[in-house]
């Protein structure tokens, strides 16, 4: 199993369905279904199913919906560059939380 590390308030809104698309400055080839980690804990789950892009800034602006993501954030985040959505679907929050044990220096993927 893969853990993705995804910062508050992305984190919640994506095992809980309101956030659809994580944005990324990369793609990933994995598919499949991954748990949710943010602040050392799994929260959730989701299968990611698809990476689109690469977009800029003003084009992803348009799918704020699927994202939630602010333009001024966005452009603070891609720093000039194109950025991807990791597309999820099949959310699900866990009941309680679980503790994860993260190496040091990891960023993105954690393997569970």
């Amino acid at each position: 199993m893969k853990g993705l590390i995804v910062k508050e308030p992305f984190a919640s809104m994506i095992v809980r369905g309101e956030k659809r698309w994580e944005i990324r400055k990369t793609r990933t080839k994995f598919r499949g279904e991954v748990w949710i980690i943010s602040n050392g804990f799994a929260i959730g789950s989701a299968k990611l199913t698809d990476v689109l892009g690469p977009f800029s800034v003003e084009e992803l602006v348009k799918y704020s919906n699927y994202h939630k993501i602010s333009y001024e954030e966005l452009k603070r985040y891609s720093k000039g560059k194109k950025l991807y959505a990791w597309v999820f679907n099949e959310p699900k929050e866990f009941n309680e939380k679980i503790k994860v044990n993260l190496p040091r220096g990891v960023r993105v993927w954690v393997n569970l």
